[in-house]
Formats: structure tokens, sequence, C-alpha cells
């Protein structure tokens, strides 16, 4: 494993897109603190969002992993281009010809994936246990700790999504047309949702319906790792309730959700690795 990881980073470091996009990334990652910074005050109204409880504990987990999980594409960017180099500067022939199995190269990139979720999600517990120390209402030990679910939730997220992202890659070849080919898979879904919206429209329980087919696509069981969490929010939810408005919903994080993650990146890892064996290189 080693090997394999110190053969990546070898090659990351001299890619200079690879390490712009993942600076990129993690200077916006660094940007949700900024969101403290947030105030209006015009005339009697004063509002200053660090004050509504975005960073309350526990809560802040909620918040700050959906918040970075929007970044998340920079990373896909580095995953695919890195993925398209192996074939345009041909190291991937390379590396097979010095001994590199084809399992193990599927290996080397799905322990880089892994690598960079992992410190993606490090940092995000960094950044939120920082924020969450100046910001929040509640310094109790089991309140800070609570809700950490969310955590393995975003790093999940991030290894299926970046999974997603590799295969594509090694289908396509070329970073634009893989990345375009991801963008047609995304709308793909979103149109099927549509049509199931159109099919279930004279059943009462249609949104209930939809979610439980869609919650088997890649891209949708991904999103719902992580559902928004602006409407849970107490403000939002006095009011909803002022207005007549029922925002309630299911926040959690749950382990069947986890699971279908993690079966369709075990797809997407075996499905890269066929694709390697049939292809001549």
């Amino acid at each position: 494993m080693n090997r394999l990881l110190q053969i990546e980073f070898h090659k990351l470091i001299y890619n200079r897109a690879s390490k712009i996009l993942i600076i990129i990334y993690f200077a916006l990652l660094t940007s949700i603190a900024f969101i403290a910074a947030i105030k209006f005050d015009i005339g009697p109204v004063k509002f200053h969002l660090a004050e509504q409880g975005i960073f309350n504990f526990p809560y802040i987990w909620h918040f700050n992993t959906f918040m970075a999980s929007i970044f998340k594409f920079f990373l896909l960017l580095v995953i695919v281009s890195m993925m398209a180099n192996e074939y345009s500067n041909r190291t991937l022939k390379q590396n097979l010809i010095d001994g590199l199995s084809k399992k193990e190269f599927i290996l080397s990139k799905f322990f880089m994936v892994v690598v960079l979720a992992l410190i993606s999600t490090f940092f995000v517990f960094i950044v939120s246990l920082i924020l969450g120390s100046v910001y929040s209402d509640y310094d109790e030990f089991s309140i800070i700790f609570s809700d950490l679910e969310y955590l393995l939730a975003f790093f999940i997220k991030l290894v299926g999504f970046f999974s997603f992202g590799l295969f594509m890659g090694i289908l396509i070849k070329r970073s634009a047309f893989a990345v375009g080919g991801i963008l047609v898979w995304f709308v793909a879904e979103s149109i099927f949702k549509g049509f199931l919206h159109w099919k279930f429209r004279d059943n009462s329980l249609s949104s209930e319906k939809v979610n439980e087919i869609m919650q088997f696509l890649p891209l949708e069981s991904m999103s719902n790792l992580i559902k928004e969490p602006f409407t849970r929010l107490n403000a939002v939810q006095s009011v909803a309730k002022q207005i007549g408005e029922d925002l309630s919903k299911d926040f959690s994080v749950h382990g069947y959700q986890i699971i279908i993650v993690l079966i369709w990146t075990l797809i997407f890892i075996y499905s890269s690795y066929i694709l390697l064996q049939k292809r001549d290189l």
C-alpha cells in the first residue's frame, strides 16, 4: 500500500494543475469560516449569521459537512485529470512495463481517493472544531462530539464520488469529456426523477415513492447521505410554524444509505478494473 501511494503522490507532486486545484479546494473549505463574518446592519434590522446557531455544537457537524461537500468538484477534477494524464503521458503503459499489475494500478488510484477523502474529512473536523469552540453556545463534551456521523457520511460521500470520477476517467480517457459524462449522468438522474414525479402524480404518496426508487441511483444516494441543514435551524422552524408550514424532515444519517453508497463505490472500482483488463494499452 505504501509503495502504491508513493507512486501516486510522486505523480501528484509533479502535476501543477492538480496542485493548484487542491490548494483552491482547501482554501474553499477554510472559507467556510468567513460565513461567521456575514452581517447585515440596515437601520433597525441587525443580522449576524453566526448568531443564528449555524456554528453551535452539534449542528455545526451537519452544516459544515454539507457546505464542504459542495466543493468536492475541485478534487473530482484532480482525480479525473490524473487518470487522463495516465493515458496522454503514457505513464499507465510505462507503469505496467515496469512491473505494476493492472490490479495494483487500480488499487493505487483507489488508495489515493481514500487518502484525499480522509484528509478532507480531517480538515473539516479541525475547522468545525475551531469554529464551534469560538461561536457555539454549548461546550459540554457530550454535545460537542455528538452527531459525528456526519463526518463519516462526508468521508463515504467523497470516496463514492471520487470513485465515480475515477471510473469515468478510465471509461472516457479525457478529463473534459469525463467531467462532461458525469454532468450528463447527473442530468439523466434528474430527468428520471422528474419522470417518476409525473408517473406518480396522482398518488398522495408520490414523493415517498419517488424517493424510494431514487435512493438507489449513485448520485442521488450520495446526495442523501447529508441532507440540506438549513430547514433544521430553530429560526427557520419558528418562521415556518408562524406561516403554517411544516418543515419537519429526517436529517439523520442512516446505515442503509451508507451501504448503498459503498456498494456503488465497489461497483465503480471493480468496473474500472474490468475496463482496464479488457483494454489493449
